[in-house]
């Protein structure tokens, strides 16, 4: 899920191995099972490669595939649904969010099903007085007990969704996060494979930055602009999740954004753009993130952006690069496009090497980041308004 790296001395698994996770905005069981993040891309017949040395570096005439060649210069992260995948696309990293638990919950038959009834039978949320924090406390309680289940499954880091009804409150996000990494702590997952997926906005990056200088590790998503790209790393959160495909559906709808405006003048894409300036910022100024790729709509994407940290690919183009043999008079077409070194001559403007507070990023912000944030973020709080709602319905558990 997303952005971590593999752990050296893994949990042993303990769930079946035709089960993959998902969380994305979209119907509850077609996301019942996302595993991103972090996670490199393995099979019997491939291995993820390490990072080019440089933006010169081909891939070896021993590889076979496109897939074995891309993943020699980033790793690729299966964005994937459920069951027959793991053995074509094994994850080694997962996402645990409020669209997995309901997905779960559709499920006729599995393991994490019993994470929530165990959730949902907890003496500590059964004794709550108050309705909303008995709920509330199912809920936590449920994605940590799938969360522990799916680190008993992957070797590298679980992401963990904070609740994004909480985007605007870095005091609640980070109180948020303390309670949810003491239940991990409770079932003896060890803070260093977890990841909180935390949205974008001010108050999110300000509690990632305090959540950072504890130790405690983060993945800021719905990234949009470069303001929040470079906020972001100032803040010193471990994974920036930036969305490629919505950038560019957005820009090809709508104008009246000066960032994305600028760069479609020069006929570039920006969804493209953005990647390549957040890596650049990031490596010439010397921060600690790591940049995740996601909605990637086709093999050009991938191939335009190999060297950066973490690309998430649908299956459809996984399975396509798999099937896409390279010869060896075609080792040089695929080449590194980002890397630290190709980072130090890039130019910025003196508006985007400022220290960013609120009003610099408030005013700097465009109407494509600020409707894409609001929309990603009005979906996942929708997703866990119904999870409470469920959870309501279905309590007390059978047996209990």
């Amino acid at each position: 899920m997303a952005v971590s790296l593999p752990s050296s001395s893994p949990l042993p698994a303990s769930l079946p191995s035709n089960l993959l996770t998902r969380s994305r905005l979209l119907s509850p069981l077609s996301h019942a099972l996302q595993l991103k993040r972090s996670f490199s891309l393995r099979s019997s017949s491939l291995r993820v490669g390490a990072f080019a040395a440089d933006s010169s570096s081909a891939v070896g005439s021993e590889l076979s595939t496109e897939l074995d060649a891309v993943s020699r210069f980033s790793e690729i992260v299966p964005d994937t649904v459920v069951f027959d995948d793991f053995e074509r696309f094994p994850p080694t990293a997962a996402t645990v969010s409020s669209s997995l638990l309901l997905g779960i919950c559709s499920l006729p038959d599995t393991k994490f099903r019993s994470a929530i009834e165990t959730a949902l039978a907890d003496s500590e949320c059964y004794e709550q007085d108050d309705p909303n924090d008995r709920l509330s406390c199912f809920c936590d309680k449920a994605l940590v007990n799938v969360g522990a289940d799916l680190a008993r499954l992957v070797p590298g880091r679980v992401s963990t969704e904070v609740d994004a009804r909480l985007a605007f409150d870095a005091h609640g996000i980070v109180r948020k996060v303390h309670r949810l990494l003491r239940l991990y702590y409770e079932l003896e997952v060890p803070s260093e494979r977890l990841l909180f997926k935390i949205p974008s906005t001010w108050q999110g990056i300000e509690a990632a930055k305090l959540l950072e200088s504890e130790g405690i590790q983060t993945h800021l998503t719905f990234v949009y602009s470069f303001p929040q790209a470079a906020a972001a790393a100032q803040a010193g959160a471990s994974v920036i999740q930036i969305f490629v495909g919505r950038i560019r559906d957005w820009s090809r709808n709508h104008t009246g954004d000066p960032e994305l405006d600028a760069i479609c003048r020069k006929g570039e894409d920006p969804g493209l753009e953005l990647v390549a300036k957040a890596y650049n910022y990031i490596h010439k100024y010397g921060h600690k993130s790591k940049l995740m790729v996601a909605a990637i709509r086709n093999k050009q994407d991938i191939f335009s952006l190999l060297g950066v940290d973490y690309m998430i690919a649908p299956l459809k183009i996984l399975q396509s690069l798999k099937e896409s043999i390279t010869y060896p008079d075609e080792k040089y077409s695929f080449v590194r496009k980002l890397s630290p070194s190709s980072a130090m001559p890039y130019n910025f403007s003196q508006e985007e090497l400022v220290n960013w507070d609120q009003a610099s990023f408030s005013s700097a912000m465009g109407p494509a980041s600020k409707e894409l944030l609001a929309a990603g973020l009005e979906g996942y709080a929708n997703q866990t308004k119904r999870v409470e709602e469920l959870f309501g319905k279905i309590w007390p558990p059978p047996n209990v």
